[in-house]
């Protein structure tokens, strides 16, 4: 029982990463616009992030401290702040947007007003990290974000073309609108990578006290398991909106809307239900990023850190992460769209993500540093084919955003 909560990690930075407001939008857009053609583009992000995090996760249990420390260490201070300023803007960018997410459902569900609702966010988030420990976050949002398996079960009694959805899993080009394409292959992608999930990932090894060699197993399983549901879930995402939006020519580009996909085939309870997981999923995802802001902060400046630690045992980080909430409330208070903000913050993230792959690839692959459990030939090999990926996605992401109006055409 205690190894299955364990692997409560790798879903909760699973569900953060591949189910947070955007990827909901993102997927059940790319759903309604291109139907499945696009569902190996989660699939290669998946196979990365997989990739990435059993690599962050390895290195974090045999230094026994969480990578961007490392990055410091072992490639400079300035290579780390450039690092550090990057993956916290990004973390800010993303955490506004969650809190917006939250607010709208939170709007869906009671019919109060949105700001006041925002501000409830806030404090609700902040005292939900301040009371429950690490593990029980990690056990309530992770589990409890697999409520969208209502959108699974939608796929499925929609009765969808099994050997067309099987077709999705093969890559092919849109050659009548490739622009949008591209953009939407970038953004399925990246938003799967971003570098808040292996730093999160990375630092919740530490939090949860694994060492080596029992756990260097586990760590793999979690990754693997983790965010192969987060792949499932988003999968269904897709299928669920090309079997509903598309044929119906609906723009899903509203979490109300989205939600009415699990209504049509579930009926009330798959409302309810759906948006429940939906709630939950971004909370989590919220919460991942002002910790991974507090840590990264921390864990840069060797200063205590942890949710371990008493707040005056860890004030900066304690400081931090409430920091990270407070600014994102702000943030959406100026009335920006939380789901066009995710967007922005992915774009963002994949121009600055070799920043974040780079320093975990090398550190993993370094013999000397990591002795017997150094990468071997196919996950070093497995590591440079992504990383060449993502310098691709870096390169494309902000012309790709311009020349399309953000996918609008």
């Amino acid at each position: 029982m205690k190894r299955i909560f364990e692997v409560a990690l790798g879903i909760l930075a699973a569900i953060g990463g591949f189910v947070d407001i955007g990827d909901i939008v993102f997927n059940t857009a790319a759903g309604a616009t291109f139907g499945y053609e696009l569902l190996w583009a989660v699939l290669l992000g998946a196979i990365g992030i997989m990739v990435f995090s059993e690599m962050s996760g390895r290195v974090a249990l045999v230094a026994g401290r969480p990578v961007l420390e490392e990055v410091r260490q072992r490639k400079g201070f300035g290579f780390g702040l450039a690092t550090l300023i990057a993956s916290q803007l990004t973390n800010l960018l993303t955490c506004a947007a969650e809190i917006g997410g939250v607010a709208i459902v939170l709007q869906l569900l009671l019919g109060l007003p949105y700001r006041g609702l925002v501000l409830a966010a806030v404090l609700g988030l902040v005292v939900v990290v301040k009371i429950l420990p690490f593990n029980w976050i990690e056990r309530i949002f992770g589990f409890g974000g697999l409520m969208l398996i209502a959108f699974s079960v939608a796929a499925f009694k929609l009765h969808p073309d099994w050997g067309e959805v099987g077709n999705g899993f093969v890559p092919s080009i849109d050659t009548h609108s490739t622009l949008i394409w591209g953009y939407f292959v970038v953004g399925l992608v990246s938003a799967t990578l971003m570098p808040y999930e292996v730093y999160f990932y990375s630092s919740g090894v530490i939090e949860d006290g694994w060492k080596p060699p029992t756990d260097i197993h586990m760590n793999r399983i979690t990754a693997v398991l983790g965010f192969g549901l987060g792949a499932f879930l988003s999968f269904s995402l897709i299928i669920v909106s090309a079997e509903f939006f598309l044929p119906h020519g609906i723009d899903p580009e509203f979490l109300g809307t989205v939600a009415l996909a699990a209504q049509s085939p579930l009926g009330q309870i798959g409302l309810l239900v759906g948006l429940g997981g939906i709630l939950l999923a971004i909370s989590g995802a919220a919460i991942d990023t002002a910790l991974s802001g507090a840590y990264n902060l921390s864990q840069f400046f060797g200063w205590e850190w942890g949710k371990y630690r008493r707040a005056k045992e860890a004030p900066v980080f304690t400081l931090g992460w409430i920091v990270f909430f407070l600014l994102g409330g702000v943030i959406i208070l100026t009335g920006i769209d939380p789901v066009k903000l995710t967007e922005y913050s992915v774009i963002f993230g994949v121009v600055v993500m070799p920043l974040t792959y780079l320093p975990i690839l090398l550190l993993a692959s370094d013999e000397t540093y990591m002795g017997k459990y150094v990468s071997g030939r196919f996950s070093a090999g497995l590591g440079w084919l992504y990383f060449g990926i993502i310098v691709i996605l870096a390169l494309t992401a902000m012309p790709l955003m311009v020349l399309t109006n953000m996918g609008q055409g």
